[in-house]
């Protein structure tokens, strides 16, 4: 079944504000295996010019990817489908620890490939105080739709 086409456009309220922890940082590098000391080392990511630790660039899919823009039922995305098609990710800052942030999505695309469905997912990453610090682009990609 096709996308809802009547979503292309619809921003979703902000989420609900998530704290960026030092603890959730080291196991997403942890988790991708990235050892760089500025992900888990207060002294280390001072050093590098950092107030606190930083969260790796793509630490941002663990916050951005998710939550109304793609559960709503009338959009008919059948999760257990879905696969990642790609992502961006455009800083104004690095995402570091001690942040409190929400996220803002907006669906600017949705077209049929082939027997698939690909939607494409903007959300803008800003703190509570309303500071952007990361923009973000997904792509998800429903197989066989």
């Amino acid at each position: 079944m096709a996308l809802n086409r009547d979503f292309i456009g619809r921003t979703f309220p902000p989420s609900e504000p998530y704290e960026v922890s030092r603890v959730k940082i080291r196991e997403f590098a942890d988790a991708i295996g990235d050892r760089n000391p500025v992900y888990r080392d207060p002294e280390a990511a001072k050093a590098a010019g950092h107030p606190d630790v930083i969260a790796p660039p793509t630490f941002p899919i663990v916050v951005s990817l998710g939550g109304p823009a793609i559960v709503d039922p009338e959009l008919g995305l059948n999760l257990a489908m879905v696969v990642h098609g790609e992502q961006r990710f455009e800083y104004r800052r690095p995402l570091q620890a001690g942040d409190v942030v929400t996220c803002t999505s907006t669906i600017t695309e949705i077209r049929s490939i082939g027997n698939n469905e690909k939607m494409t997912i903007e959300t803008d990453i800003t703190t509570v105080e309303g500071e952007l610090i990361v923009k973000t682009f997904n792509s998800l990609v429903e197989r066989g739709a």
